[in-house]
């Protein structure tokens, strides 16, 4: 049983369609597969009416938020939300906060550059972000301009976290998003807490106050988190007895990683279902029966 637990779509800043997604989970010979796009549920009625039988779907989504540096100050972190009920009403006003939060910095950006005399669209760039825009977006313009020659490359550059073209955004601070998930029936997972190839780290003594909001997990196997960084953060969820995960963040031909390169232990993902009570795991068999 191979299980890929967070991945992303054209309905956030993935290249794949959300059916693109789970036909790709298919062909990559994973049992389960979660939609994780950012800040939205965009994606999830394309990507179950699309299901292949065989392949269960964990309906999620990655979240914005703020917790607390090494270094004391804020820092942005991001957290994994699974099998939540997304008629929630907090919850939900708190999507269209964070989507709104998203368009605003993209048209910033995007007119920054173009006032800087760069060949960026900035209306093109809208146009092609949608509602749940993301710096891989003005990412892809540069490549396409050719300012850039990777959507690493700009992330590495101009688009980094305080870089030339970076705007700030409001997001949601990670204990109450932690709580929001928990009211809203589901499971939440901080994501990749130790890529320091992204910049400034959470501090990791604030995963142990989040488990009294209701943290339920940890991501430990991923592309940016290194043997020693997994110790880490395996010890610490063995200790606050938290679920780990094990994912490919997915985001299509934006990121070399492909679908099912990181997985979770099954017995790591049933308790992520047992403890959910927002909405079901779908099925490609209950799809085709109706």
């Amino acid at each position: 049983m191979r299980i890929d637990l967070h991945t992303h779509s054209t309905a956030s800043d993935g290249t794949d369609s959300p059916a693109g997604v789970v036909r790709g989970a298919a062909e990559a010979g994973l049992s389960v597969v979660a939609l994780t796009d950012h800040d939205t549920t965009a994606g999830w009625s394309e990507a179950v009416a699309a299901l292949p039988a065989g392949v269960a779907l964990v309906r999620g989504m990655e979240m914005s938020c703020t917790g607390r540096g090494e270094d004391g100050r804020p820092v942005a972190v991001h957290l994994l939300a699974y099998l939540f009920d997304p008629t929630n009403d907090a919850f939900a006003r708190e999507r269209e906060r964070l989507r709104d939060e998203r368009t605003v910095r993209l048209r910033a950006m995007a007119e920054r550059m173009a006032a800087e005399g760069l060949p960026i669209d900035p209306d093109a760039v809208m146009a092609a972000a949608g509602p749940a825009a993301g710096r891989p977006h003005p990412a892809r313009a540069l490549v396409e301009a050719g300012v850039v020659g990777s959507v690493n490359e700009a992330f590495a550059d101009l688009l980094r976290t305080g870089g030339r073209y970076y705007v700030h955004k409001e997001d949601t601070p990670l204990p109450e998003a932690v709580r929001m998930v928990a009211e809203a029936g589901g499971v939440s997972v901080l994501a990749h807490p130790r890529a320091s190839s992204r910049g400034r780290l959470m501090d990791m003594n604030q995963i142990g106050e989040l488990v009294a909001d209701g943290l339920g997990g940890v991501e430990v196997v991923h592309h940016d988190h290194g043997a020693a960084d997994q110790r880490i953060l395996r010890g610490i969820a063995a200790d606050l007895d938290l679920i780990v995960t094990g994912s490919s963040d997915f985001h299509g031909s934006n990121k070399s990683v492909v679908l099912g390169e990181f997985v979770t232990d099954p017995e790591q993902y049933d308790r992520i279902v047992a403890s959910a009570t927002g909405v079901d795991v779908v099925t490609g068999v209950d799809v085709v029966a109706g």
